[in-house]
C-alpha cells in the first residue's frame, strides 16, 4: 500500500504564487511514543531507506511554492490535492513524511500503485484507496462510513514525534545551532537586517520626506554596488516588506502595515529603485488587509443588529419602538465603526500616496517614465486575468482587485485634475470619459474581447470606408490579409461582409462566439500582439487632415509619444471623428488607465461586491432566527424545561453568531461599502456613460466599442441599487436623477440596436430594461427620455416576436400596463399571500406602477401604423397558442405520471419549464388585454383588412383557453390540487383573470364605437363574451377585497 497526503477546499485566504513550489517539512509518527534504536530499525524495516514526498508524482492540479516566495503572487487552491508519499513498516510500526501546513481540510489515506486522481477524485474517491480522518472518526472509499474512535489521548497515554530515531524536540533547540549556527554568523539576511535598520529609521515618525537618510542609502547603493548586487537585494527587501504586510499581527491601530506602508513609500520616492521595482517585482503594489485578525473585538467592543422587522421581513431604518437599552448599543455599534474607518482610512491614504508616486510621468532623468511603465504593466496584467478566466488560480484574486481598483481610482483622479488645473480648458475628472478614437486607431490593444458589432478583422473589412472618411484612418492591407488568411470561418465572414451592415445585424447571421474558447477569434487577433505601428507623415497643412494608415500596435512597442503624442501626431487620441468634440485632453495616459479600470471592473470587481453581500444577508437571517427564537423562550411553559433547554442553547448559539458577523459586517462597510467606495462606483458608471454617448454619436463607428463598457454601466447601477449599505442612498449622490435618465436613454436606444450583434449583451441590455421599468423611480427615468426615443423604443418593442427573442419584450410591455388590467392590481398571487418569498427583491415582486405616458405611444403606434398592429398581434396570438400548448401536453404527462400506481417523481426541470409556459399564457393574454383597451379599432374597425380576421383568432384562442381551465375536476383542475413543488403559480385565478379581462375590455369599448356597421358586428361578439363573463364570474371573486374595477378603455 502507498500513502496519499490529501488537501482538499484549501480556503481562499491560503494565496502563494504559482511560479515557485512548495517548502515541505516533514516528520514521523511514532504510534506507541515507544523509543527504539535506529539500527533495530533497519533490521526489521520494510520499504525503501528514504522516506519523502514524491514532488513529481501530483497531477498536473498540484501546486508547489517556495516559502521565500510566499505573497508576490496568488494562489486560490479550491479543489483537491493529492502527492505520493513513500513510506516503511518496522516492527509493527508504519513511518512516513507528512505535511502540516493547510488551513484546509487534510487527511491520510492509502491506494495501490494503480490508483490515479485528478482535481475531481482524491484519495478514497476510488475502490482502490481508503482514507480515513480521525477527528470526524470517518472513512473515504468510495462511500463514508463510519471507522474507530475518536483520536485523543488520557491521562497514562503519550505521544512522540520523531524523525528517524531522533526526537524531533532536537530539530527546534540545541541540535539545529550545533549544525549551523556557524554558518548563519555568515549569512546577510535582508529581511532581518536591512528591513530593520531602515524601520528604524522611520520609527520617529513624521512625513516620509522628512527623512532624507533613505535615498542617500539608495544612491550608495546604486553607486558602490554592482547592479544586479542591487537589483536582488531590492527585490528581497520589497517581498520582504509584502509579506511582512500581509502576515504580521494586526492590532487595533494596525500599526505594523501602517510602519511597512510608510517604508514602501520612502524607497519608491527613489527613482531608480522605483522604476527597477516597478519593472520588476511591484505588481500588483496594493493588497487588502486581512479581516480575520483585524482587532475587531477591541475596536467595536460592543456589537449590534437589527432587531424590528417590517410586515416583509426588512429591516426598519428609524424604528419607533426601540427601547434605551437598544439604542445605547447601536449608538456604541456605531462610534465603533467610526474608529474602524478611520484607521482604515490611513492605510488607505498610504497605499494611494505609493499609487501616485508609480504614476508620475515627470521622472524622466533615468529613462522612460513612471508611468509608462505602469502603464504597459498594467495592460499586461489585465491581459493576464482576461484570457485566463477559465483557471482561476492564474487570477489575481478578486479582493485584491476590489482594493486595487478603488486606490486606482483615487490616484488616477488625482493625477487627471492635477493636470486640468494646469490646463483650465481640458476635461476635469468630473467629466473624464473614454474617447471613442482609442476603439479603432489600434493605439490600444484589447486582445480578444469583444466588441459590439463581432470581431475586429470583421469590421475592418466591413467598415474600412467608414473609418477613411470620418476618422482619417486607413487600415493597412497587411492586418485584414492575414486576419482573413487566418480565420477558418471565411464563408460565414465573407457572406456578413457582402451584406450590409445593418442587415447583417438585424438577421442574426453573425451570432457572438465565446471569446473564452472560439479558435477562430483566437486566430483573428492573434497577429495584434506582434504588428507594429506604421504611420505616414502628414504632406499637407494641420487644416486638411491626412489620412493615416495605422496598425495595431501591440503594448511592449510603444513609446511615450504613441501615448502623449508630438509633432503633429494625436497620440492616444488619433483618428477623431467629426462628431468628436476638439476638447483638449490633459494626460493622455491617463485615458488607458481609466480604460483598464472599467476592464478591471468588468472582469471580477462586481463579482466581488456581490459576493460580500451574504454577509449582510446572513445578519439579517440570523437576527430574525433570534427574535424567534427569543419569542419561542416567552411562550415557552414552565413545565418543558427540556424545549427551554434547547431554546435557550440555540438562542446562545445565534447571539454569538451574530457578535461575529456583526463585527465583520463592519468592517465591510467600512472597506467594501462605504460613502466613498459608492462614489467610486458612481463615476465609474458616469465615465461608462458619458464613453457610450460619445461612441454613439459616430454612427457606423459605435460598433468598434468594447461589450464591456455596457456591461459594466449595468451591473454599476445594479451594484449601487442593491449592493451598498441602506445607509448610502442612491438618491444622495449628485446628479442622481440625470445619470439615471442618461442610462434610460442608453438602454432604451441600444436594446434593438443594429449595430449590436452579439447575443449575450443584446440579451443584457433586454433584461436591464425590463428590470429597469418595474422600480417608479427607474420607470420615471424611462419617461423623461426625449419623446423621439421613447416612441422608438415603444416602436422597437412592438415589431413581431418571430423575428427576435420575445419572452423579455412580452414582459416589459405587461409590467407597463400591470396596474391599470382588469384584476391585475396584486403584487403577488393572491393564493400565495400566505407563503414568503425567497427574495423580495426581485423585480417581478416589485409593487404594479404602470406608465400612462409609454401606453399612450403604444395606443399612438398600433393606432396610425395598420400594418405594424396586424403583424404585431398576429405574433402575439401566435406565440400565445404555442405556449399555452405547451403547457397542456406537459400537465397531461404530470397528472399521467402522477396516476401511475408505481413509485415515481416528476423532473424538476419538467415542472419548472412547465411553469414558465403557464407564465407566459397569462402574460400573452395580459398583453392582448392592453392591446384591446388601448386600441379596440384593431379589432373593431371594419375598414381594417385584418379587423374581422384578428376578431376571429382572438375568440378562437380565448374559447380554447376557457375550455381548458373552467371545467371541474378537469385535468387543468386534477394538476392544480396537486399542489407540486415548481406549479406553485399556476391556478385558476391568475389565467381566468386574464382571459375574462379580454372581452370585458372589448364590451367597454363598445359602448364608444361611432360606426353603425361596426356596431352590428360587435354586438353579436360582444354578447358571446359577456357570457364568458358571466360564466368565469365567480373565479373572480378570489382576490382580497372587492372586485378589480375595469379601467377606461382609452387612457389617451
Amino acid at each position: 500500500m502507498l500513502y496519499r497526503h490529501v488537501t482538499q477546499r484549501r480556503q481562499a485566504n491560503k494565496r502563494a504564487s504559482s511560479q515557485a513550489r512548495w517548502c515541505w517539512h516533514g516528520g514521523m509518527k511514532d504510534r506507541d511514543g515507544a523509543e527504539e534504536r535506529q539500527g533495530e530499525e533497519e533490521h526489521c524495516r520494510l520499504g525503501p531507506q528514504p522516506v519523502v514526498l514524491d514532488h513529481t508524482s501530483g497531477f498536473e492540479g498540484l501546486l508547489f511554492v517556495d516559502d521565500d516566495l510566499l505573497g508576490e503572487g496568488s494562489l486560490n487552491v479550491k479543489y483537491q490535492t493529492c502527492i505520493l508519499s513513500s513510506g516503511f513498516v518496522s516492527a509493527g510500526k508504519w513511518a512516513y513524511e507528512v505535511l502540516i501546513s493547510s488551513q484546509g481540510l487534510m487527511q491520510i489515506g492509502w491506494c495501490t500503485l494503480n490508483c490515479r486522481f485528478n482535481q475531481e477524485e482524491g484519495v478514497g474517491d476510488t475502490p482502490d484507496s481508503y482514507a480515513y480522518d480521525g477527528n470526524r472518526v470517518r472513512k473515504w472509499n468510495v462511500t463514508t462510513t463510519n471507522y474507530g474512535k475518536d483520536e485523543r489521548l488520557v491521562e497514562k497515554d503519550c505521544a512522540a514525534w520523531r524523525l528517524h530515531g531522533e526526537p524531533t524536540v532536537l530539530i527546534a533547540l540545541a541540535h539545529i545551532f550545533n549544525h549551523f549556527a556557524p554558518l548563519m554568523c555568515k549569512v546577510y539576511l535582508v529581511e532581518d537586517v536591512l528591513m530593520n535598520f531602515l524601520l528604524g529609521i522611520l520609527e520617529g515618525g513624521g512625513s516620509v520626506d522628512e527623512h532624507p537618510l533613505i535615498q542617500q542609502l539608495l544612491d550608495l547603493f546604486w553607486l558602490l554596488m554592482e547592479d544586479y548586487e542591487v537589483n536582488e537585494c531590492l527585490k528581497q527587501l520589497m517581498m520582504s516588506l509584502l509579506r511582512a504586510y500581509r502576515f504580521s499581527p494586526i492590532i487595533p491601530d494596525l500599526g505594523f502595515q501602517i510602519h511597512y506602508l510608510r517604508l514602501t513609500t520612502a524607497i519608491l520616492h527613489h527613482e531608480k529603485s522605483r522604476k527597477y521595482l516597478l519593472n520588476n517585482v511591484l505588481y500588483p503594489s496594493v493588497t487588502p488587509l486581512r479581516v480575520k485578525e483585524a482587532g475587531l473585538e477591541e475596536l467595536i467592543p460592543t456589537t449590534w443588529w437589527p432587531t424590528h422587522f417590517d410586515k416583509e421581513g426588512k429591516d426598519e431604518r428609524e424604528p419607533k419602538d426601540e427601547s434605551a437599552d437598544e439604542r445605547l448599543r447601536r449608538r456604541a455599534y456605531e462610534r465603533g465603526c467610526q474608529r474602524l474607518k478611520k484607521r482604515i482610512e490611513v492605510v488607505e491614504e498610504l497605499q494611494v500616496q505609493i499609487l501616485k508616486l508609480l504614476l508620475n510621468n515627470k521622472d524622466k532623468t533615468t529613462g522612460e517614465a513612471s508611468r509608462y511603465i505602469f502603464l504597459n504593466k498594467f495592460r499586461k496584467f489585465l491581459q493576464e486575468n482576461a484570457s485566463n478566466r477559465g483557471h482561476p488560480t492564474a487570477l489575481c484574486p478578486p479582493e485584491y482587485m476590489v482594493c486595487f481598483l478603488h486606490r486606482l481610482i483615487t490616484a488616477v483622479r488625482a493625477s487627471w485634475d492635477d493636470g486640468s488645473r494646469k490646463s483650465p480648458s481640458s476635461v476635469s475628472s468630473e467629466e473624464a470619459y473614454v474617447p471613442p478614437q482609442l476603439f479603432y486607431n489600434g493605439k490600444v490593444d484589447y486582445f480578444d474581447l469583444q466588441r459590439l458589432g463581432g470581431l475586429l478583422s470583421h469590421l475592418k473589412k466591413t467598415l474600412k470606408d467608414d473609418l477613411a472618411s470620418k476618422a482619417n484612418i486607413i487600415i493597412d492591407p497587411a492586418e485584414i490579409q492575414n486576419a482573413s488568411m487566418d480565420d477558418l470561418d471565411e464563408d460565414e465572414e465573407s457572406g456578413a461582409a457582402q451584406r450590409p451592415f445593418g442587415a447583417a445585424a438585424m438577421g442574426g447571421a453573425l451570432a457572438r462566439p465565446s471569446w473564452l474558447s472560439s479558435p477562430t477569434l483566437g486566430r483573428a487577433n492573434r497577429f495584434l500582439s506582434t504588428a507594429a505601428v506604421s504611420l505616414m507623415t502628414p504632406r499637407r497643412p494641420p487644416t486638411q487632415p491626412e489620412k493615416v494608415k495605422v496598425r495595431t500596435l501591440a503594448v511592449e512597442h510603444r513609446t511615450e509619444d504613441d501615448i502623449e503624442g508630438s509633432h503633429g501626431n494625436d497620440g492616444l487620441l488619433l483618428g477623431r471623428p467629426p462628431e468628436e468634440p476638439e476638447q483638449p485632453m490633459a494626460d493622455k495616459s491617463l485615458l488607458e488607465i481609466v480604460d483598464g479600470i472599467v476592464m478591471m471592473y468588468n472582469l471580477s470587481v462586481h463579482q466581488q461586491l456581490g459576493k460580500m453581500v451574504v454577509v449582510a444577508d446572513d445578519v439579517h437571517e440570523y437576527a430574525v432566527a433570534l427574535k424567534d427564537t427569543e419569542e419561542k423562550i416567552a411562550r415557552c411553559p414552565p413545565r418543558r424545561a427540556d424545549i427551554l433547554d434547547e431554546l435557550q442553547k440555540s438562542q446562545k448559539v445565534f447571539a454569538e453568531k451574530l457578535n461575529h458577523l456583526s463585527r465583520r459586517l463592519a468592517w465591510i462597510n467600512a472597506t467594501i461599502y462605504s460613502k466613498e467606495k459608492m462614489l467610486d462606483v458612481y463615476w465609474l458608471l458616469c465615465v461608462c456613460i458619458r464613453t457610450i454617448e460619445h461612441a454613439d454619436s459616430t454612427g457606423s463607428l459605435f460598433a468598434f466599442a468594447p461589450e464591456f463598457y455596457l456591461n459594466v454601466a449595468m451591473n454599476a447601477y445594479s451594484a449601487l441599487k442593491n449592493y451598498f449599505s441602506p445607509a448610502n442612498s442612491m438618491e444622495e449622490l449628485p446628479g442622481y436623477e440625470e445619470t439615471l435618465t442618461q442610462l434610460a436613454a442608453i438602454l432604451a436606444k441600444h436594446f434593438a440596436d443594429p449595430r449590436i450583434v452579439g447575443t449575450d449583451i443584446k440579451d443584457s441590455l433586454m433584461q436591464a430594461l425590463a428590470s429597469y421599468v418595474c422600480y417608479p423611480q427607474s420607470l420615471r427615468a424611462v419617461e423623461r427620455i426625449p419623446e423621439e426615443q421613447r416612441v422608438a423604443m415603444m416602436r422597437n418593442l412592438l415589431a413581431p416576436y418571430e423575428q427576435r427573442p420575445w419572452a423579455q419584450t412580452n414582459w416589459i410591455l405587461v409590467r407597463l400596463w400591470r396596474g391599470c388590467g382588469f384584476g391585475y392590481r396584486y403584487t403577488r398571487l393572491p393564493h400565495l399571500l400566505k407563503t414568503k418569498p425567497e427574495d423580495a427583491n426581485l423585480p417581478s415582486l416589485q409593487k404594479p406602477c404602470p406608465s400612462l405616458l409609454l401606453q399612450r405611444h403604444m395606443a399612438e403606434l398600433l393606432s396610425v401604423d395598420k400594418d405594424m398592429a396586424a403583424s404585431f398581434l398576429n405574433s402575439v396570438l401566435n406565440q400565445l397558442n404555442w405556449a399555452f400548448s405547451e403547457f397542456i401536453g406537459m400537465i397531461q404527462e404530470i397528472q399521467q405520471a402522477a396516476e401511475r400506481p408505481e413509485r415515481n417523481f416528476v423532473d424538476t426541470r419538467q415542472l419548472k419549464v412547465c411553469a414558465t409556459c403557464f407564465d407566459l399564457s397569462v402574460s400573452l393574454l395580459r398583453v392582448l388585454e392592453m392591446t384591446v383597451t388601448l386600441v379596440p379599432e384593431i379589432f373593431l374597425d371594419w375598414t381594417r383588412p385584418s379587423a374581422e380576421l384578428l376578431l376571429r383568432r382572438l375568440a378562437q384562442l380565448l374559447n380554447q383557453v376557457l375550455n381548458r381551465v373552467t371545467a371541474e375536476k378537469n385535468l387543468f383542475d386534477r394538476v392544480v390540487n396537486l399542489r407540486l413543488p415548481g406549479l406553485e403559480s399556476v391556478d385558476h385565478y391568475p389565467i381566468l383573470v386574464a382571459v375574462t379581462a379580454c372581452p370585458a375590455a372589448r364590451r367597454l369599448s363598445h359602448t364608444h364605437t361611432h360606426h353603425t356597421h361596426t356596431h352590428t358586428h360587435t354586438h353579436t361578439h360582444t354578447h358571446t363574451h359577456t357570457h364568458t363573463h358571466t360564466h368565469t364570474s365567480t373565479a373572480l371573486q378570489a382576490e382580497a377585497g372587492s372586485v378589480p374595477r375595469i379601467i377606461k378603455p382609452r387612457l389617451c
